[in-house]
């Protein structure tokens, strides 16, 4: 302070500040007391250092990526009956497979993986699926064919495609499609019930 009381003049704006009543100054000693400013050491104190900009949209796209990317393994689950490949999500009822092969649903949409290399069916595949989801439907066709044009004639991307669905969390369950529907060279699957 300059004089007994008083700011002194502030540079922002080219204004100063207006002064201190008797009682403003007197309050302001009371409660400053006998504080004493710090001495100049001539260092500059510089702010804290920010954190790096972290790409929130990236790491999300990127985790979804992972999510999305389904892994070839056919996991223990699958039962496999001679050639029939079916699946039933634990904790759902056995007559749900049973209903599911009777063909209880309506198929509303299906999806044609074969011809197509592994990589290929499985990014259709996901893609089905995520519209299947969109579009709140829950029985859908996946055709995965035969193997009959594959080398040694068997079929790759039937048992792909069956790990495949078992990955997703949409899917309940699957089974071998009745011979009218695609036989062995396709696949029903049940889907959750989305909420609209």
């Amino acid at each position: 302070m300059t004089e007994k009381g008083k700011y002194p003049k502030a540079h922002k704006g080219g204004k100063s500040a207006p002064p201190l009543s008797e009682e403003e100054s007197s309050l302001f000693r009371a409660t400053v007391g006998d504080a004493r400013p710090l001495p100049d050491t001539g260092k500059t104190v510089f702010p804290s250092h920010r954190p790096y900009p972290a790409p929130r949209q990236t790491l999300l796209d990127e985790r979804q990526a992972l999510a999305d990317s389904l892994s070839d393994h056919i996991p223990w689950e699958l039962a496999e009956t001679g050639e029939e490949l079916s699946y039933l999500r634990p904790g759902m009822a056995p007559l749900t497979l049973k209903k599911l092969r009777r063909g209880h649903w309506v198929v509303q949409a299906e999806v044609d993986l074969h011809g197509l290399t592994s990589d290929e069916a499985r990014v259709y595949l996901i893609e089905f699926l995520k519209e299947c989801k969109k579009h709140s439907l829950r029985c859908v066709r996946v055709i995965h064919g035969k193997g009959l044009g594959s080398r040694n004639r068997e079929p790759v991307l039937k048992k792909k495609a069956a790990s495949w669905l078992m990955q997703r969390d949409e899917v309940l369950a699957f089974c071998q499609a009745r011979p009218a529907d695609g036989g062995s060279g396709a696949a029903i699957v049940l889907l959750k019930a989305t909420a609209r």
